[in-house]
C-alpha cells in the first residue's frame, strides 16, 4: 500500500512539473521586437516609433542606449506605430525619473478594443495605478497604491494583459491585480495620442530602456 502511495506521489509531481513548463512557455510566448531604435537620433523618426505630438512636449532624444523624454509643459512621449497585440501579451521595460515630481512612465496600452494607462509615479510623484476605470483615474480607483521613487534609479516595470485580468509589477512587487469583469476602461484626454501603445512622462524628465513585448496568444 505504501509503495502505491509513493508511486502515485511521484506521478503527481511529474505531471505538475510538466504543467508548470507549459505555463512558463505560454507566458514567455513569441517576442515582438520593439527594440529597433537607432543608437543616434538626428531629427529623423525612430524606427517603428513616433515622437508623440502632444503640443507643449519636451525634447525626445537618445543618450547612449536610453530614450530621454525631456520635461515639457504636460506630456512628453513616444508612440509605437507598428503592429501590436490587443490581448494576451506582456510588456517589460526599465524607466527612471531624472527631474520633476510626477509620473515618469505613463504606459498606454490596449485591452481588446479599449485603451488603458498604467501610471507610475503620478499625482505628486507616488501614485501607481490604472487610468481610467469606470471614468475614475489612478488616484481615485481601486488600483491606486503609493510608492516612493528615487530619482535616477532604474525601475523594472512589467505589465500583463489577458481577457480577464490586468497585472503589473515594479521590480519584484506586484502593484496591480485587476479583474476586469464588466468594468469600463478608458484613458485620460492627456494621453489620447499615445494609443494604441505609447509611453509618456508628465512635467518630468524620464529615461526608458529595454522595451520589449511578448505575445502568448496564438
Amino acid at each position: 500500500m505504501a509503495g502505491r502511495v509513493v508511486i502515485f506521489f511521484l506521478i503527481f509531481i511529474l505531471l505538475s512539473c510538466r504543467e508548470g513548463q507549459k505555463e512558463a512557455q505560454a507566458v514567455h510566448g513569441r517576442p515582438i521586437v520593439l527594440k529597433d531604435i537607432p543608437i543616434t537620433f538626428d531629427g529623423k523618426p525612430f524606427t517603428g516609433w513616433e515622437v508623440t505630438n502632444f503640443g507643449p512636449q519636451g525634447p525626445v532624444y537618445i543618450s547612449g542606449n536610453d530614450i530621454i523624454l525631456g520635461m515639457g509643459d504636460g506630456c512628453t512621449g513616444i508612440t509605437w506605430k507598428g503592429n501590436f497585440p490587443s490581448i494576451d501579451y506582456e510588456v517589460a521595460l526599465e524607466a527612471r525619473r531624472i527631474e520633476g515630481n510626477d509620473f515618469f512612465c505613463g504606459m498606454t496600452f490596449p485591452v481588446g478594443k479599449d485603451p488603458c494607462t498604467l501610471i507610475v509615479g503620478g499625482w505628486g510623484g507616488t501614485t501607481v495605478g490604472l487610468s481610467s476605470i469606470d471614468g475614475l483615474d489612478a488616484s481615485h480607483n481601486s488600483t491606486r497604491t503609493l510608492m516612493q521613487f528615487d530619482k535616477n534609479r532604474w525601475y523594472h516595470i512589467r505589465l500583463a494583459v489577458t481577457p480577464v485580468k490586468i497585472a503589473a509589477w515594479i521590480d519584484t512587487v506586484q502593484v496591480v491585480n485587476f479583474t476586469m469583469g464588466n468594468r469600463k476602461l478608458s484613458v485620460r484626454p492627456e494621453v489620447e495620442l499615445s494609443k494604441p501603445f505609447g509611453i509618456a512622462s508628465w512635467n518630468t524628465t524620464a529615461a526608458l530602456r529595454n522595451i520589449s513585448v511578448s505575445s502568448y496568444g496564438k
